[in-house]
């Protein structure tokens, strides 16, 4: 093995990444926890009537008011949520000890493709989620929040469910944003191509509408618009960058 390393050493190594991966995650997690007002002030500001983005938009006043119903959830959900913040703010070290641990068994050219990879994918995940948290959750949240089939019924929404929505939110549009990797890397292994694309944009552009539509359940176009537009234009970066790579498979080629 590469270094005169045996299987054992490599799983020594291993546990070691992964206890200083864990530790970092628990001493961020503890010092959310122990920041609850700054923590919270973050996660409920959407469910202000005076968040940025209803300020922006000049939307009309409303009040979404959430309570707790069982006894530990607001405790629990506070333990989540400073899980959830301690794992967000210790990604960087994770990901960084993670390609510590493997960039050994790569070549230089390899670990090169990793590094970019790496970078690229973090970054579309951060996008993705930065965009759930500024404009497609609380859009969902003041649509659902304050949607009624009757007068009579009044909306009074658990903690619980808005902090389960948010974090399922960010998650999918976390994923979303990894479109265009997930292009690069199919291109390179010669399952995708540009022309392909190009030919199903009309296809895509539908699909985007009914994703846009799903994950924002708004009845006006401007709305929608603001949620399908950076997947549509996601969708024309992948474009780009599977062309890129066909350019450069066919240079190696040549």
């Amino acid at each position: 093995m590469q270094g005169g390393l045996t299987f054992w050493d490599h799983l020594e190594e291993l546990r070691r990444v992964l206890f200083r991966v864990v530790g970092a995650v628990m001493v961020l997690m503890v010092v959310a926890f122990c920041f609850k007002d700054g923590l919270f002030a973050v996660v409920l500001a959407p469910q202000n009537p005076d968040f940025v983005l209803y300020r922006w938009l000049g939307a009309e006043t409303f009040q979404v008011q959430l309570i707790n119903t069982q006894l530990a959830a607001q405790f629990i959900t506070h333990m989540k949520v400073a899980c959830y913040a301690g794992i967000l703010l210790a990604s960087p070290y994770i990901i960084y000890q993670l390609f510590r641990f493997v960039s050994p068994a790569l070549y230089v050219n390899e670990r090169k493709y990793v590094m970019q990879v790496t970078f690229w994918g973090y970054l579309l995940f951060m996008m993705g989620v930065l965009l759930n948290y500024f404009l497609i959750f609380p859009l969902t949240f003041r649509f659902l929040g304050t949607y009624q089939v009757s007068g009579s019924v009044v909306n009074t929404i658990t903690l619980t469910s808005y902090v389960d929505t948010m974090m399922m939110l960010s998650l999918m549009m976390g994923i979303v944003f990894e479109i265009p990797i997930l292009s690069w890397l199919f291109a390179k292994l010669g399952f995708l191509t540009s022309a392909f694309m190009k030919n199903y944009r009309r296809h895509a552009i539908v699909l985007i509408l009914v994703i846009a539509a799903f994950i924002t359940p708004t009845s006006d176009v401007f709305t929608l618009s603001l949620v399908s537009l950076p997947m549509y234009l996601l969708y024309e970066i992948s474009i780009g960058v599977v062309k890129r790579t066909e350019s450069k498979k066919k240079g190696e080629k040549g």
